[in-house]
């Protein structure tokens, strides 16, 4: 057997180049995106900056360009020499780290090594010194699963290079959201390289009318909830039609011109009460208002500006159309970055459902459609179709991946939610349980990621589905056999 690495031998283990000082980007990803941000540095096990020299383009036989992209790693668990590689997955952001949640403890168990790759053009991994929409061609879901997988056997290599082995460890790969569904197509494409996936509210399904989005939201706020927000847009709208430069000024959002960004922010500071486990923050101030005759469109405003704005840390500017089409690549990138992803490859078009609303009217698929046309020029939508025809959208025919869901979460209607015994879905039950809560826990008032369940209204759902995913992991590494140069899944 091996024996846990301590920090005095990481540097005997793996080393890598740091081409640059470890400096470090936080930013902020726009909720109408499916991640998260991480709130402060207590909420990384490291921060450290390494690089890797990754290939631009992976279906071309004449490209052969390459660009730094940074990626991280965690050895204090690592059982020397054979024990598991954990490779989680960033996303639509900046990845400034490895955060600390529950995924720590299953390295701890595990005896695992953590290593985190940055997704191409986020972050500091941008190929170009210019985001025009020429340049960002290679930006998709299908190039990310090709670094993946190029990482992964250049990790390998490095290791066994450095303990003088052969053979490959055991490799099981993580994700949440988007690098969720990443974690089950990498699975889906690459079963040999890799033993098992979570793909935790992973939105393997690409939506062009995403309206089951704000369904949820509606049953996720409960009767009274919802209806004293669907009262609220009302109001907000009959407000808006006699002075909208009033309005806008009243929610902080004097800068959004186009009126359909104004009311998708409007959206989203509803949403993430609900997406991340903290629907009391939205509810009790509108149910408390409503109860007491007080000006409804005045207490939400206020959620907006001290909670959204204020706690969630959310820039306004990242629903503005200006915004989206600059170029220059920076620490708020990642708004337009996504937004090429969305409308290029994925939709997932929050439009407002045709009864029963949670959102405004103006908020619908010619929005959309509009805003990909203005940002990044004619003939750019999403290809939803072909996209689920090339990973399977609900019907993917993988192996090995455990599929959860947080039951109050909007996302978890573009993921896997029927269970099969080759691809169990979970569903975690709670008050509070929304996007991630298997590997976060349930954030209360701020978003903190340190995989807490104990702030969940019911901690026994998360942890029974947190076990199922141990006994699936054990089962599954254990079945990949370690032989020489190959790893034999069974």
């Amino acid at each position: 057997m091996g024996k846990i690495l301590t920090t005095a031998r990481l540097w005997l283990v793996v080393t890598a180049v740091a081409l640059s000082s470890p400096t470090f980007i936080t930013g902020h990803v726009t909720p109408r995106t499916v991640l998260h941000r991480l709130s402060s540095s207590s909420s990384f096990l490291t921060r450290t900056e390494l690089w890797f020299n990754q290939t631009l383009d992976h279906f071309s036989p004449y490209n052969h360009d390459k660009f730094q992209q940074r990626y991280y790693e965690f050895l204090d668990y690592f059982r020397i020499p054979d024990g598991p590689i954990f490779l989680k997955i960033c996303g639509e952001g900046p990845c400034s780290g490895i955060s600390n949640d529950y995924l720590g403890v299953l390295a701890k168990k595990f005896g695992a090594a953590i290593v985190s790759l940055e997704h191409r053009y986020y972050g500091k991994s941008s190929p170009f010194k210019s985001l025009t929409t020429n340049n960002l061609r290679y930006l998709s879901s299908k190039q990310a699963l090709f670094d993946l997988a190029v990482f992964r056997q250049y990790y390998q290599d490095s290791l066994n290079l450095k303990l003088n082995k052969k053979g490959e460890n055991p490799w099981f790969f993580f994700g949440v959201s988007y690098p969720g569904a990443l974690s089950a197509w990498f699975r889906l494409k690459f079963p040999h390289l890799t033993c098992g996936s979570l793909a935790s509210s992973a939105v393997v399904l690409a939506v062009y009318n995403f309206t089951e989005f704000d369904q949820q939201i509606g049953e996720s706020a409960g009767p009274e909830c919802k209806a004293a927000l669907q009262e609220t847009n009302r109001l907000v709208e009959q407000r808006f039609e006699t002075n909208k430069k009033e309005v806008k000024a009243l929610f902080g959002a004097g800068e959004l011109e186009i009126d359909g960004d104004f009311f998708y922010l409007l959206a989203d500071a509803a949403v993430i009460a609900f997406q991340y486990g903290n629907p009391d923050t939205l509810c009790s101030p509108l149910v408390e208002a409503k109860n007491a005759g007080n000006d409804l469109v005045d207490a939400f405003a206020k959620y907006v500006k001290d909670y959204f704005v204020g706690s969630f840390g959310t820039n306004v500017q990242t629903y503005n159309q200006k915004h989206l089409k600059n170029t220059t690549p920076g620490e708020d990138s990642a708004d337009r970055l996504w937004w090429f992803q969305v409308c290029t490859e994925v939709g997932y078009f929050q439009v407002a459902p045709a009864n029963d609303s949670m959102r405004s009217s103006k908020v619908d698929a010619k929005y959309h459609l509009d805003l990909c046309k203005n940002v990044f020029g004619e003939g750019i939508y999403p290809d939803v179709d072909t996209t689920n025809i090339y990973y399977g959208g609900t019907k993917i025919a993988g192996s090995k991946i455990v599929f959860t869901n947080g039951s109050q979460d909007p996302w978890r209607h573009a993921s896997k939610q029927i269970s099969s015994p080759e691809m169990p879905s979970y569903l975690i039950t709670c008050h509070n349980c929304g996007h991630g809560t298997d590997l976060r826990g349930c954030p209360q008032s701020h978003l903190n990621i340190e995989g807490n369940a104990q702030n969940c209204s019911s901690p026994d759902a998360v942890h029974k589905v947190r076990q199922q995913l141990v006994e699936k992991m054990d089962l599954w590494l254990s079945e990949c056999q370690v032989t020489t140069g190959s790893l034999n899944n069974a």
